[in-house]
């Protein structure tokens, strides 16, 4: 094995560790004592090209997930609950969101933006647990179905799949449902969720929600909840943060000096040579 490296592959007599590398597949011999970023990334790129994964488990699940960054708010509901797609939160900006109120377009005054309707989603779960005293088996992981269908009484058939990285303690959870669904409510359960492991419950009882898988409990530390809109979010560039416009401005300023010096150089050195480099 290649302890260091679990894309390598070793083989041969004596036996020897490469990795497949660029877009030829070419075979990267390896010392697994010590293996440069560089060929881990050229490794990384060769599995993406090929469509490979790239990371154990979590993440986003597609490249359009994205995560609630904007927090509680008022919203605007449906007779029968459902959010409205247009909210406002009591002021002149709004913006749309989808069927669990999360936002997914950029605000803008509340006469000129149009939320022509509520996009349906679905959900990626990412729970980290505290340490425990014995290994869990990912076998026994179905256990989290159950639960999660008592406590938030749930369809077990809408988790689709269940991954486990025992190192970092991360269990993730993918709940689907199909797109012409419109009566199931994701967004429900994803909401007590979090309140159970980020707060404080909202049942009455205030037992957080902590599965037993096994003969043991996990106690739940973190959650992320990435959401999949049936329709792509349509986010811009025009509300970066502060730190992003920054490291933007850095960047521009030093193009700008870099091409002033060339030029500077170029004239001070032009009765030398006929091109600068």
């Amino acid at each position: 094995n290649c302890k260091t490296m679990k894309w390598a592959t070793c083989d041969g007599t004596p036996c020897s560790c490469f990795l497949l590398t660029g877009t030829d597949n070419f075979k990267q011999s390896l010392n697994c004592q010590k293996i440069p970023k560089c060929f881990l990334m050229q490794a990384e790129m060769n599995r993406a090209r090929k469509g490979e994964d790239t990371r154990t488990i979590g993440g986003k699940p597609v490249e359009s997930a994205f995560v609630d960054n904007d927090g509680i708010y008022d919203p605007v509901c449906e007779r029968d609950g459902k959010f409205k797609a247009k909210q406002c939160n009591n002021t002149e900006e709004c913006w749309c969101v989808n069927s669990a109120g999360v936002r997914r377009t950029d605000k803008g005054d509340k006469n000129t933006i149009n939320c022509t309707e509520l996009v349906e989603t679905w959900i990626r779960l990412e729970l980290t647990h505290a340490k425990v005293n014995a290994k869990v088996e990912e076998s026994s992981l179905k256990a989290i179905n159950e639960a999660i269908k008592t406590r938030y009484n749930f369809k077990v058939d809408l988790v689709k799949e269940i991954q486990y990285d025992p190192d970092a303690g991360l269990i993730v959870v993918d709940v689907k449902k199909e797109k012409s669904d419109r009566m199931t409510d994701l967004a429900t359960m994803a909401y007590y969720m979090e309140k159970d492991v980020k707060i404080l419950p909202l049942f009455e009882d205030q037992e957080k929600f902590a599965p037993k898988v096994g003969s043991q409990t996990l106690n739940m530390t973190n959650i992320k909840i990435y959401y999949v809109d049936e329709k792509p979010p349509t986010f811009t560039m025009k509300n970066l943060s502060g730190g992003i416009i920054a490291v933007i401005v850095v960047v521009v300023l030093a193009v700008v000096i870099g091409l002033l010096a060339l030029f500077f150089i170029g004239r001070r050195q032009k009765r030398k040579y006929s091109k600068t480099q």
